[in-house]
This record gives C-alpha cells, sequence and structure tokens, in this order.
C-alpha cells in the first residue's frame, strides 16, 4: 500500500495594503514638509527669534514670541511706512492713554468697526471711536458686509451711526465672506450698491478691506476703481504689494493699553501721502 503523504498548505505572504503604505508614506512626506519649514523659519527669522527668547519679558509665551519676531522683522524692513491698528468689540475695554507703539514704531492710525450686517453696531464703537479722535490717531471707519443681508439695509445702517469728520479715513467696507444663497454676479452688485449709496452720502470713495485670495479671486477685477485695504498673515510674506493701500500683516500683534490681540497694518506710503488720503472738509 503505497504510504499517502499529507500535504501542509501553503503560507500566504501577504502583502502589506496599498491604501494603508500610502497612508504612511504621505502622512511621512507632511512630516518632513514641516520639519523643513521649521527649520527654514527658524534659520529665516533667527536674529528677530534671538531677540526675543533672550531678551523679551517671559510673560510672552513662546509660541507668542515667534509671531512677534515676524511683526519685528516686517516693521524693520517697512520702516519708512506708516503703522497703524485696528479694533472691534473683540478688544474689550481699552486704556487709550496707554496705546502708543509697537515694537519702538509709532501707530499713527486705527480703524475701528462700527457696524455689520443690515442692524448690528459694534458695541465698541461709540467708546473707541470718540477716544481715538481725542488721543489723535487718525481713525477709520468700517462696515462688516454680511453677504445674505440686503445691500441697501446695510448701507443705512453704516451711515446712521458714522458721522465721519475732517481728518478721518473714507469709510471702509470689510468684505471677508462667500455668499450661501445667491451667485457672485448677485454679491458684487450688492457690494456695488452699497459702495454707491455710501460714496454719495459722504462724498468721497470708500475703501474695500478684505483678504488676498478673495481680492484676486472676485474683487480685483470688477473693483478696479477702488483702493483696497489687504490682509495677509502668511508667515513668509515680508513685503507689501505695489496694488495694497494698506496691508494687515498679522493679528497677533501685542499692543500696551490693549489685553487682547491686535491686528497691525501698514500703509503703501510716507505720512504726508497718508494725510492727503484723509476727509479733507
Amino acid at each position: 500500500m503505497a504510504k499517502r503523504v499529507t500535504r501542509k498548505p501553503a503560507t500566504s505572504k501577504r502583502r502589506p495594503s496599498k491604501k494603508k503604505s500610502s497612508f504612511f508614506s504621505a502622512k511621512f512626506y507632511v512630516i518632513v514638509f514641516f520639519l523643513a519649514l521649521l527649520c527654514f523659519g527658524g534659520y529665516h527669522y533667527r536674529e528677530a527669534l534671538l531677540y526675543y527668547f533672550s531678551f523679551k519679558s517671559d510673560k510672552i509665551a513662546k509660541e507668542d514670541k515667534v509671531y512677534q519676531a515676524r511683526i519685528f522683522q516686517v516693521l524693520q524692513k517697512h520702516q519708512d511706512k506708516v503703522l497703524g491698528f485696528d479694533v472691534s468689540q473683540y478688544q474689550g475695554a481699552i486704556d487709550w492713554e496707554e496705546v502708543d507703539s509697537v515694537e519702538g514704531v509709532k501707530l499713527d492710525y486705527v480703524f475701528v468697526r462700527a457696524t455689520a450686517g443690515s442692524d448690528k453696531v459694534d458695541l465698541k464703537f461709540e467708546d473707541n471711536w470718540t477716544n481715538a479722535r481725542k488721543y489723535k490717531f487718525i481713525r477709520g471707519a468700517y462696515h462688516y458686509y454680511r453677504p445674505n443681508e440686503n445691500s441697501v439695509e446695510q448701507a443705512k445702517n453704516f451711515i446712521k451711526n458714522v458721522k465721519l469728520q475732517k481728518g478721518d479715513f473714507p469709510p471702509i467696507l470689510d468684505i471677508e465672506r462667500l455668499p450661501e444663497n445667491q451667485s457672485m454676479d448677485s454679491l458684487q452688485q450688492g457690494l456695488k450698491r452699497w459702495l454707491e449709496l455710501v460714496d454719495n452720502h459722504y462724498k468721497i470713495k470708500p475703501i474695500i478691506y478684505t483678504n488676498e485670495k478673495y481680492y484676486t479671486d472676485f474683487l480685483k477685477e470688477e473693483f478696479k476703481g477702488y483702493t483696497f485695504w489687504i490682509a495677509n498673515y502668511n508667515f513668509f510674506v515680508e513685503n507689501i504689494k505695489d496694488d495694497w493701500l494698506f496691508w494687515q500683516f498679522t493679528e497677533k500683534a501685542r499692543v500696551e493699553g490693549i489685553e487682547e490681540h491686535v491686528d497691525l497694518n501698514i500703509y503703501n506710503g510716507t505720512p504726508k501721502m497718508l494725510n492727503y488720503l484723509t476727509i479733507s472738509n
């Protein structure tokens, strides 16, 4: 009788899942990218970081010092420009007597949020608006535009609550959000209605505030006759662009007299040119 041979089942060598392998590969490259970015950033801002970590108050958190180091470096590159800030109810109660400068650079102007949408008035507007003038800052009032609310009512809200005087900046329209229930064409028409109504009331062309992407994608071509105040907080952007009237380059500034972080702005011109921008009568 022939001997019966029992065969063992072949063991299969499992290949690693492509999906799992791809995930870890992608994760690895992301980590490498951010480590490289951190190293480059640390080298790029080495002098400013050394300044902050070595000499600045320990009361400033380490992560905050990185933001302050960038602010320091940007200001060093724009010593011939004019520095300002902007405030709203989110900064809380401000000790205006203490507000003076950032990194030794004098603050000359302030943008104050006045209204939002068709019925909102900033809770600190009256106080901030009055004190800005009292403490000799050139002041500007801005309206936060809500895309899904009536543009005419929004213009009326701003006009009702903002009394501009000689020496103030032109009115400012702040547009940051995309519409939910209307097309971009419809939004642009609404913005134009707001601008026209406000222009007709104050007899001066408003300034438009937005972020750089919004400006490039939706406003630059459609609103060519207007000047723009642009927000760009990119850590490695250090220079104001030619077509920006103002550049809001950080939202992380520390200003004496204000407990919360503050936005800082650079005017693209000299102090004399800044005065020409204000209302003359």
